[in-house]
């Protein structure tokens, strides 16, 4: 069974930061790709990074510059830095297993609960 379980959301005040953690288990994760997708109150989903196999990362340009996102194959373990946070950051966000696709128009199947982050002052 597939798991992700994000993990270290929270309240911040603008311009500050916060480090997010996807574990993942159920499957061999050094044969997929992983994203980090949000969705703020009333929108739907945005892509905001995607790991490609390869060690290649993309980011969407909204964050470019602020976040970071790596993977540790050793911890089966996905992560979103965010630094320098608007308030226009707030969202859920979920890690997920990308299916197919070309960034940014990845597909995926899997995600998991979401971690919720709240910029306000």
């Amino acid at each position: 069974e597939v798991q992700l379980v994000e993990s270290g959301g929270g309240l911040v005040e603008p311009g500050g930061s916060l480090s997010l953690s996807c574990a993942a288990s159920g499957f061999t994760f050094t044969r997929y790709s992983m994203g980090w997708v949000r969705q703020a109150p009333g929108k739907g989903l945005e892509w905001v990074s995607g790991l490609k196999l390869g060690d290649v990362i993309f980011y969407a340009d909204s964050v470019k510059g602020r976040f970071t996102a790596s993977r540790d194959n050793a911890k089966n373990t996905v992560y979103l830095q965010l630094n320098t946070l608007k308030i226009e950051d707030t969202a859920m966000y979920y890690c997920v297993r990308v299916e197919s696709g070309a960034w940014p128009n990845w597909t995926f199947k899997f995600r998991g609960q979401g971690t919720q982050v709240t910029v306000s002052s």
